[in-house]
């Protein structure tokens, strides 16, 4: 039995080609809410764990 380009496509677990309304609606979640709040999360995330380094071991510099 011989399937078409598509159903070996569906078979393989392909699904359905996204419509260029969906790919720009991916494309600006991606790029407008996502990626800006992974940034934030990361520098909010570094500076919460020099906050707490600060609190353990004291600020930078020599001791006074």
């Amino acid at each position: 039995m011989s399937l078409s380009k598509s159903q070996q496509h569906d078979a393989e677990g392909g699904g359905k080609t996204p419509s260029k309304r969906e790919e720009l609606a991916t494309f600006l979640l991606t790029s407008f809410v996502i990626i800006p709040g992974l940034a934030v999360a990361f520098v909010g995330a570094y500076g919460l764990a020099i906050w707490i380094y600060q609190i353990i071991f004291g600020p930078p510099g020599p001791p006074v």
